[in-house]
């Protein structure tokens, strides 16, 4: 009887202590999970507005050049023997040998640009006047940018630039100015906006 207890007592204790091993088995693996999911949808979530803050700048970056570069030419180019209307009765036309214009007398003038009266390997600028109609010769190695003519009264105005296609060095100017019985300042500028070349007015 003695014995059959203790097998009893041996057995209920191996299986108290087999129930004991088994309950933290069961308990250890539950608890893990929970901050393992967590951490997941964390980076997930950082990710993805990482990848999407490049996508709205580049468009921002692409469109600033495109519109920026806008370098329009003042001069305008025609071609050799082209007649220009330069109004009040005035025609101008180039060709490879120069300046060709009529007023409104019909009586053909010219000016040479392969005479060596100008040397274009530097700025250079001439000026035919009547009345108020002013034209000339401009040239050199610098781009063009734009003629003014300037009176007594100290009014500029911005003369029409003609030139011959392939940018040959050398080009024509024209304006009308308002009446006046004093000359008139002509100034040839680069197309950065430098002063080239400056020819006073001279009164007679």
């Amino acid at each position: 009887m003695k014995k059959y207890l203790l097998a009893a007592g041996a057995a209920v204790t191996s299986a108290v202590a087999a129930a004991a091993l088994a309950a933290p088995a069961t308990a250890a693996p539950a608890a893990p999970p929970a901050p393992a999911s967590s951490s997941v949808s964390t980076t997930v979530s950082t990710a993805t507005p990482v990848s999407a803050t490049p996508a709205s700048i580049t468009p921002v970056s692409a469109t600033a050049p495109a519109t920026a570069p806008a370098p329009v030419s003042a001069v305008r180019t025609v071609r050799q023997g082209q007649r220009v209307d330069a109004d009040g009765g005035y025609t101008l036309w180039l060709t490879r040998e120069g300046k060709h214009w009529t007023g409104p007398d019909g009586f053909e003038q010219f000016r040479s640009v392969v005479d060596g009266n100008l040397d274009l390997t530097r700025p250079a600028l001439s000026h035919q006047g009547e009345g108020t109609f002013h034209s000339g010769i401009y040239g050199g190695p610098d781009a063009p940018g734009r003629v003014d003519v300037t009176d007594a009264e100290g009014r500029v105005t911005r003369a029409t630039l003609l030139q011959l296609p392939g940018r040959p060095g050398w080009g024509v100017w024209y304006a009308h100015t308002a009446p006046s019985d004093r000359d008139v300042s002509v100034a040839f500028h680069a197309r950065d906006g430098r002063l080239l070349v400056e020819l006073p007015a001279t009164d007679f």
